[in-house]
């Protein structure tokens, strides 16, 4: 009988904890995360992309560790919100329409990411009930209170409310923006039912017609889908405070339990060009806009050069040159089926997903796939596709893709280049060989070596579709 395989040691950075931790799921057979999703009054900016990406990567890995069956992803979509309402009203069409119009395209966008589809997207508007029994829950256990149409979460009912920022409810009301309204107890206390005004969502309720807040959402959505405490939950950094904070309030005051969930994950700022993203800057891009302008994993990759806790800066020539690596990453691996991932590239991954290490492991493995090591360009490409999500295009079609403003190239001085090439290759002197080669696949110029069977010596022929 053939030995099973251990499974890879798993560290995640604990925001709650702020430590790297030993990931033990609750369930081997069923590892559970959930991730907030958009809210979809607008297309998701680049910095909305990055989480989807970073915890589609994680999500990959946990498949590759526990198996596609068991691991049970749930990433939601907010349908209602003061945002949607506004933009809705802006564009004179209904809520409906903009929502649906808004997810269609987030997830065309997530696609062209190659981000998996999680197991489980529900809608905020189908889980009003779920909304209601917690709010319930929350006013029967002392945690919440009804006024003027409105139910208020009691932040003093909970002895260690901020643990998760790690900041005292005095200084988080000296530093956030909170409402004042006359019906609150505390400043801090956070709405968990509204009033809705004319022509905004509307629902029936033991405190009158009205529509959620936003934190419930996310506690009563994942309870349905992941149960009352469950392994991981991620997003933004910049949901920390107050998102997070309230829906491990809210989910722990009702159910009685010390923990929400086990790992809190949570992914830096993203900067353009090294300055603050806005629209006032000039400098807001859409992931829609840069999918137009680049291959999807060109951009997938770009934003996996940094590890996922730390600020990421987006910028032209960084994708340019993830274009060019993964132009050298299908010119090796186009004539291999994938094996498997190789353990050096799953180890980086397993220390708290960290992607430029487990690059730096897939150069290594392109150096070796690129002097005609076959098992090399297999286990690049297993990584590649199963790990890091890139990879999953024709490799032709690949080659053919032109940017808007890639002007047309000199053939003779690719074959120029490629009898360079062919010399250094001859003469044994690889360094330079693979320079060439990665020059060239930059160029969207496809190789293809053979061994001349008289003479022993290699040629080559290339190939670039307009």
């Amino acid at each position: 009988m053939t030995a099973r395989a251990e499974k890879p040691a798993i560290k995640l950075y604990n925001t709650l904890s702020r430590k790297k931790e030993d990931f033990q799921p609750i369930d081997e057979t069923n590892v559970r995360m959930y991730v907030c999703g958009p809210t979809v009054y607008d297309t998701a900016h680049i910095g909305n992309a990055r989480p989807a990406v970073v915890f589609d990567t994680l999500f990959r890995l946990l498949r590759h560790v526990y198996g596609e069956q068991g691991v049970t992803y749930v990433r939601n979509i907010t349908d209602v919100d003061d945002k949607i309402n506004i933009r809705a009203a802006e564009r004179g069409i209904s809520i409906r329409e903009l929502t649906e119009e808004t997810t269609a395209i987030y997830h065309a966008d997530m696609d062209a990411l190659g981000v998996l589809r999680p197991n489980v997207e529900p809608r905020a508007t189908e889980h009003i009930d779920e909304m209601l029994a917690m709010i319930g829950t929350l006013i029967e256990k002392g945690h919440a209170y009804a006024a003027e149409g409105h139910v208020l979460f009691a932040v003093d009912s909970m002895a260690d409310y901020g643990q998760l920022s790690g900041r005292s409810v005095d200084d988080m009301i000296a530093g956030a923006r909170v409402e004042v309204a006359p019906y609150k107890r505390n400043p801090m206390d956070f709405v968990l039912w509204k009033p809705s005004k004319e022509n905004e969502p509307s629902w029936e309720s033991p405190w009158g017609a009205g529509r959620p807040g936003w934190h419930i959402e996310c506690s009563a959505m994942s309870e349905k889908h992941l149960g009352k405490v469950f392994d991981i939950h991620g997003g933004g950094i910049d949901l920390t405070f107050p998102h997070h904070e309230n829906e491990i309030a809210q989910s722990r005051c009702a159910h009685g339990n010390d923990a929400m969930a086990n790992i809190w994950m949570h992914n830096g700022f993203v900067q353009v060009e090294g300055e603050k993203m806005s629209k006032s800057l000039g400098n807001f891009i859409t992931a829609h806009e840069l999918i137009e302008q680049w291959p999807g994993e060109a951009i997938r990759l770009a934003l996996m050069t940094t590890h996922y806790t730390k600020p990421f800066n987006w910028t032209q020539d960084g994708v340019r040159e993830a274009k060019k690596i993964l132009d050298q990453w299908y010119a090796v691996t186009a004539e291999v089926e994938a094996s498997v991932p190789s353990p050096e590239v799953v180890a980086a991954l397993a220390d708290d997903l960290n992607t430029p290490k487990a690059i730096a492991e897939l150069h290594g493995l392109r150096g070796k796939a690129s002097q005609g090591d076959q098992e090399a360009a297999a286990s690049l490409k297993a990584g590649l596709q199963q790990l890091l999500g890139l990879l999953h295009q024709d490799p032709q079609d690949w080659a053919n893709w032109r940017s808007a403003d890639q002007g047309d190239v000199d053939a003779a001085a690719i074959q120029a280049l490629v009898d360079e090439r062919l010399d250094a290759r001859n003469n044994k002197d690889f360094a330079k060989s693979d320079e060439l080669r990665d020059k060239l696949a930059a160029m969207g110029v496809a190789l293809k070596d053979s061994k001349n069977k008289e003479t022993g010596a290699f040629e080559t022929s290339w190939s670039l579709e307009s």
